[in-house]
């Protein structure tokens, strides 16, 4: 691999119509690493990607994946780089194994393909015709598929959709191995817990721009907003809850979750947390517990895009 990044963006822009999908878009990937690249439906992600994998030619600005232009030098780079697509890339009447020998005469030096297929529970449905696989079962052929050629840089979109909690852990390891062997993955997900658990490094993109990069602690650690839980002994005295909220004033909201317990959303400070102390004395109020929740990466993508949905 080349020195320098992996993958350089570098003022992409792409229109359809009139309508502007990427915006003057830059970004990098660093080898070596897992880097997931977030964004809400609509934000320009995918199109990012298609221009990336050398499926679409970019209108403006450069593109460049291991050093090279991925339309023009495309013949040189395929063979270096995995491509696991979110759903299709398979025959509808093949069978996971054929499948996989097919695409390892594409390579040269190709992974064994039993190594594959026992490592992603593929024997599990080998008889099984590609449009009569479950979504998950599906997905794992993808992510086979397209790490049978030994690639430099792997792609993987959505690569644990629709998997069951064990399977998904298992390509997770492997994802985790793949990096660990100097494999470069660029992951998109809609598991905002799996680009956190996996992710060196995160880019949220927004209506065509980036709009956050960083490691998952970088982006999740500070913020303005904690959420504290007060879970007590015995049930809070009449009007306590109420003159709780006003000690802490207007820029905390409290919710009574049931006779025992209250949740509170405010300012990330201890004085807070103080407001909290002082009132449990001025009622004598015993806490059984008092948490102060974390913040994650699904906080940072809403604070940051305002919408749950991902593409």
């Amino acid at each position: 691999m080349p020195a320098g990044p992996a993958v350089s963006v570098d003022g992409l822009v792409m229109r359809y119509g009139d309508k502007t999908a990427v915006d003057g878009l830059s970004l990098e990937v660093e080898p070596h690493t897992i880097t997931a690249v977030l964004g809400p439906n609509g934000a320009g992600k995918t199109t990012t990607l298609e221009t990336c994998e050398g499926y679409r030619r970019p209108q403006q600005g450069t593109v460049r994946v291991l050093g090279l232009d991925p339309v023009r030098q495309r013949a040189e780079l395929m063979p270096r780089i995995g491509v696991m697509l979110q759903s299709g890339g398979a025959w509808s009447g093949a069978k996971p194994a054929e499948m996989l020998h097919h695409f390892a005469r594409l390579h040269a030096h190709p992974l064994p393909v039993d190594l594959l297929m026992e490592r992603l529970a593929l024997h599990e449905c080998a008889g099984t015709t590609y449009r009569r696989l479950s979504g998950g079962q599906a997905q794992r052929l993808g992510l086979a598929m397209a790490l049978i050629g030994r690639p430099e840089l792997v792609f993987v979109d959505e690569p644990t959709a629709g998997m069951d909690p064990a399977i998904r852990r298992t390509v997770w390891e492997l994802l985790e191995e793949l990096r660990a062997d100097g494999v470069t993955v660029v992951l998109t997900t809609h598991y905002l817990e799996e680009a956190e658990r996996l992710a060196d490094r995160v880019h949220i993109i927004d209506r065509g721009r980036l709009v956050a990069s960083g490691t998952p602690l970088e982006l999740t650690r500070g913020g303005t907003v904690a959420t504290i839980r007060l879970v007590v002994t015995q049930p809070f005295p009449a009007g306590a809850p109420e003159d709780l909220a006003r000690a802490l004033g207007e820029g905390t909201d409290l919710v009574r979750l049931d006779a025992l317990s209250l949740q509170l959303s405010g300012p990330a400070d201890g004085s807070t947390l103080a407001v909290v102390a002082a009132w449990c004395e001025k009622h004598s109020i015993l806490p059984e517990s008092l948490s102060l929740g974390q913040r994650n990466l699904e906080d940072v993508f809403l604070e940051l895009t305002g919408r749950e949905e991902l593409a």
